[in-house]
């Protein structure tokens, strides 16, 4: 039976697809920044952990037809105990970084949110027992100096909204490491499910605490929040799906002028200089980072 074209490949299916792959992660790039924009703009009427939870039911209700057409299968795992592992730390990991784009600039909070593949290296070298490399403990160094340069924990302190992004990196670093490992006995999509079946009780429970009945237009950004990480999902797993990681990830850095234009438009928030010279230090050591891993990959495979 022919298969017809989904509506992403109908807008760029004419494109080379590593055209397409940098395409994709800019307009995910875009969706997931302007995702936090209303997450920070709901904060003002309703808690961080409730709009978590409704965030986390919409994901249940996105994937629900997956599970409804291919059946309850689906759900088996190998190892529940470790999907139940990620969840929680998937759950805590939302409630964390709803809270800081309460209390932090979206410029900032995308600069800093950068780390988090800083993290999951340092993590795959100490658990998963990858190597380690001279050029990668430098790009290390030189990311880690970026986010001090964001941050400055010397001049006035750290403020808690960047503490909580950097706790935030570091805790979606760690489940980063877990589902390289629960994929080696699960699928993908197994993995994604669990993800939000663990996330949904947990935040479930926090959002308890601080409830309050949403309003009409509240719930209406509650669902364009659900929709908007929909998006930025997809297009990222497209642009993965076209293309090599090395290929899509500096489009990553456009996070940064996407948070800095709306921060600015909406928020009237202006990133200072060294937001973006802490912002461009990280980014250029998890670039790095990705290219090097990808050419000693090419070279053990035998491939030029």
């Amino acid at each position: 039976m022919k298969r017809h074209p989904s509506i992403v490949e109908a807008w760029f299916g004419g494109q080379p697809s590593t055209l397409r792959g940098m395409i994709f992660m800019l307009v995910a790039g875009f969706f997931g920044t302007v995702m936090a924009a209303s997450v920070r703009n709901l904060t003002s009427d309703l808690h961080p952990f409730e709009i978590a939870f409704f965030r986390a039911l919409f994901g249940c209700v996105f994937l629900s037809p997956l599970v409804i057409r291919q059946g309850l299968g689906l759900l088996k795992s190998r190892r529940m105990g470790l999907q139940a592992l990620r969840g929680c730390l998937q759950g805590a990991a939302t409630m964390i970084f709803f809270t800081a784009l309460s209390l932090a600039p979206l410029a900032k909070v995308a600069a800093l949110n950068f780390s988090a593949p800083l993290f999951a290296t340092v993590l795959a070298i100490v658990v998963l027992g990858e190597a380690v490399r001279l050029r990668r403990i430098t790009a290390l160094a030189v990311g880690f100096a970026g986010t001090m340069v964001i941050v400055r924990p010397g001049f006035g302190g750290l403020d808690l909204g960047s503490m909580l992004i950097l706790i935030n990196a570091a805790t979606l670093a760690t489940t980063t490491i877990l589902i390289k490992i629960l994929l080696r006995s699960d699928t993908s999509l197994t993995t994604t499910i669990h993800g939000f079946l663990f996330t949904l009780p947990i935040t479930a429970v926090a959002s308890l605490f601080v409830w309050q009945t949403p309003s009409w237009p509240d719930m209406a950004w509650l669902v364009a929040i659900g929709v908007f990480g929909g998006l930025t999902h997809l297009f990222f797993a497209k642009a993965l799906d076209d293309a090599e990681v090395t290929a899509v990830l500096p489009m990553g850095f456009a996070k940064l002028i996407w948070a800095s234009v709306i921060g600015y438009l909406i928020f009237a928030e202006t990133p200072d200089a060294w937001t973006w010279v802490g912002g461009a230090m990280i980014f250029s050591a998890t670039t790095y980072i990705a290219f090097r891993e990808r050419s000693l990959k090419s070279l053990a495979d035998g491939r030029p």
